[in-house]
């Protein structure tokens, strides 16, 4: 008698998951789903749709006939990825927190739960990412669908993480994964992806912060100083962006957009430049900090590879410099618009991702 090996895979609700789920059947896993809620709904202005993604991943699981686990994550989502969100705002920093959910959420809370409690042999999720395993190593790529990737936000796992880990879509693309839902006739086949922080739509956040961050308005200055209007706080804003300042028309020279280009939180300004290539945007490297190799492996340094900024942005030929235990400088090959403390760089060699690290500090032109 052949044993199956036992796979929890993590059901949000959506496309991706469900597909993976689907797919992991026909590999005779022995599949069970779980809907992590990671968020309290104490609000009803529409911020959280865990109830209708739990009524989603139910509804799927009940379709493909998998045992379904429903587990409340969201006191360490709290202590663990919102706080930190919280207070890197406070900072000045833009953080990215589906980052840090994956990491101390998905990837280790959820899988240690999975494999200590429900004696699961492997955890899934839906992510576009490949595990490869080359010479007993296991080795994090991009997915095949170079639009959907998602490996920048796995660059703080380990390797002997990915060894527990499945992506079953990782060798797809987004198209392929709705062509089989349809065909397998899942509801979510055509449902919306999700975007913006875990539970949050990307357009919401500003209003969402504002309840726990006090407002402090200041003045919108020119690089020289000048007062061109009031901001409403600035944890409301991010650097490169343009929409929302309130300050065209009149303030308007040269007939060219204004750009955030720095967040000074001593004198509480917000610090605008015009032209989307304007120098007080443009960095020649960055100082990156909490940095995580995925395969310990022996790095010889200076090391050139290619490094993400943002997640889909084009690939960054670049050198890293190692400076010490704590530290690493990155020198691009050209300068890069809007790098952005607080986000993450994130470092592959080819398709494969071997790490990454948050941004301490961008080097101006």
């Amino acid at each position: 008698m052949i044993i199956k090996k036992k796979v929890i895979i993590a059901m949000s609700g959506g496309v991706d998951s469900s597909v993976s789920a689907w797919l992991l059947k026909q590999q005779n896993y022995l599949v069970e789903g779980l809907f992590m809620k990671n968020w309290e709904e104490d609000d009803k202005d529409g911020y959280c749709h865990a109830a209708q993604d739990l009524f989603d991943a139910q509804e799927v699981c009940k379709k493909l006939n998998i045992y379904f686990h429903k587990i409340n994550f969201s006191q360490e989502y709290w202590d663990n990825v919102f706080k930190d969100f919280l207070n890197e705002h406070k900072k000045g920093n833009t953080p990215n927190p589906d980052i840090l959910c994956n990491k101390e959420i998905k990837f280790k809370v959820f899988l240690n739960y999975a494999i200590q409690e429900l004696k699961a042999n492997y955890i899934a999720t839906g992510h576009y990412a490949r595990i490869i395993k080359k010479n007993k190593k296991n080795y994090l790529f991009k997915g095949c669908d170079l639009n959907k990737d998602q490996s920048y936000f796995l660059y703080s796992l380990k390797e002997n993480q990915l060894k527990k880990i499945l992506f079953p879509i990782g060798s797809l693309k987004k198209k392929q994964v709705r062509e089989i839902a349809q065909k397998i006739d899942l509801k979510v086949a055509n449902k919306k992806d999700s975007i913006g922080i875990c539970f949050i739509g990307a357009k919401k956040i500003k209003n969402f912060l504002s309840r726990y961050i006090k407002k402090k308005e200041g003045n919108i200055v020119t690089t020289c100083g000048k007062v061109l209007g009031k901001h409403s706080g600035l944890f409301s804003y991010t650097l490169g962006q343009r929409k929302g300042l309130g300050i065209g028309g009149i303030n308007k020279f040269y007939n060219l957009p204004w750009y955030v280009v720095e967040k000074n939180i001593k004198k509480n300004t917000l610090v605008v430049a015009q032209g989307l290539h304007n120098r007080y945007l443009m960095s020649i490297g960055l100082i990156a900090y909490k940095v995580n190799w995925i395969n310990e492996e022996n790095l010889n340094f200076p090391l050139f590879c290619k490094i993400k900024t943002r997640y889909r942005q084009k690939d960054i030929p670049c050198e890293i410099k190692y400076i010490n235990n704590l530290y690493i400088k990155i020198l691009f090959s050209s300068p890069v618009i809007a790098v952005t403390p607080g986000q993450s760089v994130v470092f592959y060699i080819l398709d494969r991702c071997i790490g990454g690290g948050i941004i301490k500090s961008r080097i101006p032109l």
